[in-house]
Formats: C-alpha cells, structure tokens, sequence
C-alpha cells in the first residue's frame, strides 16, 4: 500500500478528507469548571495507551512485510552493516551480486625517482678519515639521499577528483521502531484526531517526534512560562501584560497578541478554571486562529488532484531554502505516488538550474530547464507545462526568482508567468505558495506582505522551524496576511518537510 501523505491515508480516495476531529477525551468548547474526575483520566489513558500498543503491533507487522527493504525513517535498520548507501522507498533495489561488489581501490600512482642533480649526480667524494667532520658530514648527506630514494619509490595515493555538489544535510541517525515515551506521545496526538491504529503508518510517528524536537527551543523559551501564567487562574493586569511580552517575544505578531490575550482573559474572568482546563482553552484558541484562513474553504488539506494537471508555483527570497523546499515536496510527491515534473524557472541566480537538477535526482523528478544565463522564465514554465501535458504529469513545481531588491520586476515576472499558464493550461489547479524562513521573525512577514502584492497567494510554507525559538510567527502570518500555512519544515532531512497540521502544531507547542 502507498501511503499519501498529502492526505494522510492509504489509498486515499478521490473526495477530500474533512477536518480532523477534535479529541475526545478533553474538547476545549465543552470546558467545565469542575476538575474531570481521577477514575475518568484514567480511563483516558488506558484508552490511549491500549490504542498505542495496537499501533505499534500493526507497524511491526508492516514492518515484518517490507523487511527487505528499508523504509526511509530507518525503522527496520539491516541486519548487517552494509558499506553501500541503504536501499529506501525511494530509490531502486540493488542486485545482490551489484550489492556485494568490493569498492574499489584508490588510484596508486608511482612517480619516477626522484634525481637531484647537485645531490645524485655528483661524483663521489673521497672517504675522509673516519674521525674527521667531512667524513661523518658526508655519511649525513648519503644517508639522506638514501632516505629520498627510499620515499620517492613509496605508493602515493592521489584523491579522486569530483564535480563539486551541493552536500545533503546527514540525517540524524535514530533507533528503530521503539514503544518509547516519543511513540507513546506521537500515538496520543495521532489518537486523538480520530485517526485508527491500522491507518497511521510509521513515517507519521517519525514526523511527530521531529516536530516534537523542532520546537523545542520555542517550547523552552516561552511557552512553559506561559503555562505557569495561565494556569494562575483569573489574570490581573500584570499577569496580562507578562502574558503580552511573552508571545511578543515569540514573533505572536500584535495582532495575534491582542485576540489570544482578551480573549484568554474573558475565559478566565467568567470561569475560575482548572490549569489543565486552562491549558485545553489556550490551545483551543491557537488553533482558531491558525484554521481561520480555512474557516470558508471546502477543503482543508492541500493535496494534488488525481487524473488533473496541479501546478504549484514557489515564491520567496533567497536564502529562505525554496529551492531545497521544491526537493522536499518532489520527494514527498513522489512517495505519495503522484506523477511529479519541476520546472527551473529561476534564471537569474547563479548555479540555481543546478541546484534543481540536484534535487531532481535525489527524488526521482526529471528537470525542465534552460541551461542558458538569464534566460526567459517563462518560456521555461511554457516548456515545463507541454511536457506535463504530454507526459500525464499530475503536479509541476515551478521554481520562481526571489529578488525581492527590485519589485517591480518581480511583479512583472509573476504576473507573465501566471498569463502563461492560464493560457497554456486553462484546466490545471494552480496555487501560489510563499516560502518563508522561520528564523527570520518578523523580516519573513514582511516578505509576506511584498510577495502577497505581487502575486496572488494561496498559502505559506514555513521552514526551519527547528532552527528557532520564534515559532510563534506562525500565528502572526495567519493573522496578519489570512494566508493559511500549508506545509512546515522541522529538520534538514529530505524527509522532514510535511503538510501543516494546526492540531499536531500545537500539542507539539504547548504539550511536547
């Protein structure tokens, strides 16, 4: 079976997925001021745990069916150490004979004798008495010339000289599939989304545990003080203006700020609630303000439509890993089983076709491209779309210049190249999706708000979440722009870019 990770199933059907559910066990809108009782949490966690160890029995024995070849999350580890690169889902299983093959030997050279025509050729000194200077100034001088020769006939082994190319960032080693405290949390927050132990599979748990890491410093550096805040009960003004510096200080964004703040505050002045409860109603309201993009949309998953021509084009500065992002969702793609072309349609920057092909390779995606210098890019968009049509391509990435220093052109470019494509493929389902770099803070958002000038976007794709103890700026993006965020990156594995979950986001924010 495939697992689609756009939608999050196996073979997943043709109608969109809807929201996922709430949890059960403590739905923020059905908040009480009465504690739950002791008998009843433990209810819940027998729940979640017997649905953990049901999980993890289903993944083994998929992980039993698929033993001969490793899984890209390096669940099932060989058996033996191999020299080679690991076979994954990805990549094409070798031959065993191939396999076996000894790597071959370094290039030896031996280089002529050395000759020194002061030293090798000169003639030969008379032997001085043994006890005089010359003598023993002469037997220094052989001796060295003998050493020369000795060195000079030595195997030297010469490095192989490569093309230079751009290095993938190693991915962290991790153990193989373990009913550990990272599985027991990951199948919590799979459980409680409705999500049934049969229809995860194990790169989901992998992903929550790399979200579960990713925003960590943002974790540590603001939300546990939050925590103590908030489960204080009724705020008073001091309360609430700490409150205020601590998500400023997460990149919140101040109008993000002011809503989660009074809002928080109403709660609790009405309602002398519980921490836990407290909690439950903070999370409530930052997925509220993170779905609100969606709250009008029929669908609320960004996957490519099977059987259709999906353009997705990819706006940001550079800098901001939008090439690496294109690599990341071609892959994704591709392991999903959707049939994936890119087209190279930044020209300008130097070495950025290259970069592309790089990518392409590592995730299977041919390249459309123009190896020419500041070529036309959207002749190269016209020339990636025939070849989508022709080949029955059901998504194209389009890469896109990022020189934000001149707008006017970049506006210009956008603007044909969208005219190229509603001309060209009229039926296609474009989106247009902003890349934007976590570190960045408030510089990213005001990115944001050039891009969404010049082109008409339809979301964001926030990376680098790992990198920073900002992850607040999520919320400030939906807020401020109304763009919804689609896909977030947690790691610099070509694995660890996936779609935006605002439920998963948060239980890893608040309750990681």
């Amino acid at each position: 079976m495939v697992f689609d990770w756009f939608r999050r199933s196996f073979n997943a059907p043709e109608a969109e997925p809807q929201p996922p559910a709430e949890p059960t066990a403590a739905t923020p809108e059905d908040l009480s001021p009465e504690p739950a009782a002791a008998d009843e949490d433990a209810a819940t966690a027998e729940d979640y745990l017997a649905w953990a160890r049901s999980a993890f029995q289903n993944l083994k024995e998929q992980t039993a069916e698929t033993s001969e070849s490793v899984p890209e999350a390096g669940l099932t580890p060989p058996a033996t150490p191999v020299a080679q690169t690991p076979v994954t889902a990805d990549q094409p299983e070798v031959a065993p004979a191939a396999a076996q093959e000894p790597v071959p030997e370094p290039i030896v050279v031996v280089p002529p004798a050395v000759s020194e025509p002061d030293e090798l050729d000169a003639p030969v000194v008379p032997t001085a008495p043994l006890g005089s200077i010359l003598a023993r100034a002469e037997a220094e001088r052989q001796a060295r010339v003998e050493s020369l020769k000795a060195d000079a006939f030595e195997e030297v082994e010469l490095p192989v000289e490569e093309e230079p190319e751009e290095e993938l960032p190693p991915v962290p080693e991790r153990p193989g599939l373990t009913f550990d405290e990272n599985f027991l949390w990951s199948a919590e927050v799979l459980a409680a989304q409705g999500r049934r132990p049969e229809e995860i599979s194990a790169e989901e748990i992998d992903w929550l545990t790399n979200l579960r890491y990713g925003l960590g410093k943002t974790r540590r550096g603001f939300v546990n003080q939050m925590r103590d805040l908030v489960g204080q009960g009724p705020m008073d003004d001091n309360a609430v203006m700490e409150l205020e510096s601590l998500l400023l200080q997460a990149d919140v964004g101040v109008a993000a700020t002011d809503l989660i703040v009074e809002r928080l505050q109403v709660k609790l002045r009405d309602e002398a609630l519980p921490t836990q409860q407290a909690i439950a109603y903070l999370k409530l309201l930052l997925r509220e303000v993170l779905d609100a993009p969606l709250a009008n949309q029929d669908t609320w998953v960004l996957a490519p439509e099977k059987g259709r021509l999906n353009i997705w084009l990819m706006a940001g500065v550079n800098g901001v890993g939008k090439t690496t992002t294109i690599g990341k969702l071609a892959h994704l793609a591709t392991k999903s089983d959707y049939a994936t072309l890119i087209a190279a349609a930044d020209t300008f920057r130097a070495a950025a076709v290259q970069q592309v092909q790089v990518w392409g390779d590592r995730s299977g995606v041919d390249v459309i491209c123009n190896p020419g210098q500041n070529t036309d890019p959207a002749a190269v968009v016209f020339d990636g779309i025939s070849a989508a049509q022709a080949r029955g391509t059901e998504l194209l990435l389009v890469d896109t210049a990022g020189r934000l220093q001149n707008k006017k052109n970049l506006m210009e470019e956008l603007a044909k190249i969208r005219r190229i494509i509603d001309r060209k493929a009229p039926e296609a389902r474009v989106e247009s999706l902003l890349v934007l770099d976590a570190t960045q803070g408030q510089n990213g958002l005001r990115q944001a708000q050039v891009f969404a000038e010049a082109a008409d976007l339809s979301g964001v794709i926030l990376t680098k979440l790992d990198g920073t103890a900002k992850g607040g700026v999520a919320l400030a993006i939906v807020q401020e722009l109304g763009l919804p965020i689609r896909f977030i990156g947690a790691g610099e594995g070509i694995a660890d870019l996936r779609p935006f979950s605002s439920f998963e986001f948060v239980q890893a924010l608040i309750d990681g």
